[in-house]
């Protein structure tokens, strides 16, 4: 990546997140790393309680983006071909004709993703994981730029399916969103009139400027003391007592994509150790299996990746 590549995609990068906080005021940090799971070619999961606006930060991105957008409401009587398609027979033509389902979209909504059985959550992230819905031996690819935005309540366990550990290492990102601070409320209230924020929205670019963008950040220098940096921070995730899984290989190649990104949205053409901290908690976290008793004395995730970056010493020169 050149410096002038840095910074047009420096000045691209704010102008998407602008856009997207016209709708969701006060979560500029939430929004930049909704996109930068959508440049690294990722999916994200947004797991907060009910009110807080992970649907419209959804709907927010997808507006944003010059392209197709659907949205999947998942219930426990949803069955994978209501997500991925069906085949149907055609008597005119004397053979099956596929028809696409909801999963053909730019950028996907999978509301309260937990609400849908464990065969249909395994339809959807077998299509994040491939890129492409195979029916009757047929591969059908589903196009790039392709992010699922998966959303789930912690509160109402009730009638739901937990994604299991291993599924949940499929998602790129996860975060949340929390209440909006006292000034962004009151604005929020002034507006109450607009029932809909997201629907005054415009585009601020296409599809095919999502994949140079893509392309631009995979381009991003990382040095091999960044890389030993983030190889030191999963082995210490694995040796904690606190935990039975750490972090996966995976999961370092996922902090690697989104370093990347990171960095080139603030006009770098390398990723420097702050980046890795930063994404540490969103990239990681959720990737951990803590042990039994752990859970029990209120351990969580976030605070074991916490303890990890601050017992694991950072890079302070190059290597390559």
């Amino acid at each position: 990546m050149t410096p002038e590549q840095a910074g047009w995609f420096r000045e691209t990068f704010e102008t998407l997140v602008d856009n997207v906080s016209q709708a969701v005021l006060g979560k500029q940090h939430t929004v930049r790393l909704a996109f930068t799971a959508l440049l690294a070619e990722g999916h994200l999961l947004l797991e907060d309680a009910p009110g807080t606006g992970k649907t419209s930060l959804a709907r927010s991105l997808a507006a944003t983006v010059q392209g197709t957008h659907n949205r999947i409401q998942f219930t426990p009587d949803l069955l994978p071909s209501d997500v991925t398609g069906v085949s149907v027979y055609d008597q005119g033509q004397n053979r099956f004709e596929f028809h696409r389902g909801p999963i053909f979209a730019s950028i996907v909504l999978a509301d309260e993703i937990n609400r849908a059985s464990p065969k249909t959550q395994s339809a959807l992230l077998e299509v994040m994981e491939e890129s492409r819905v195979t029916v009757d031996g047929e591969p059908y690819a589903v196009g790039r730029p392709f992010m699922v935005i998966a959303t789930q309540n912690p509160i109402e366990q009730a009638g739901t399916y937990r994604l299991p550990e291993a599924q949940l290492d499929r998602f790129l990102l996860k975060t949340s969103l929390g209440y909006p601070d006292h000034a962004s409320t009151v604005q929020i209230l002034a507006g109450s009139a607009t029932r809909d924020r997201t629907a005054g929205l415009r585009p601020r670019i296409t599809t095919d400027a999502v994949a140079d963008m893509a392309d631009m950040a995979a381009d991003v220098h990382v040095d091999d003391a960044v890389l030993d940096y983030i190889s030191r921070l999963a082995e210490a995730t694995r040796t904690d007592t606190r935990t039975r899984l750490g972090v996966s290989v995976r999961g370092c190649l996922a902090l690697v994509r989104c370093a990347k990104v990171w960095a080139a949205a603030q006009g770098r053409a390398f990723v420097v150790p702050d980046d890795v901290k930063d994404l540490a908690e969103p990239v990681l976290a959720h990737r951990l299996v803590l042990d039994v008793e752990s859970e029990f004395a209120g351990v969580t995730a976030p605070e074991i990746i916490q303890d990890v970056l601050a017992t694991t010493a950072p890079p302070v020169e190059r290597v390559g």
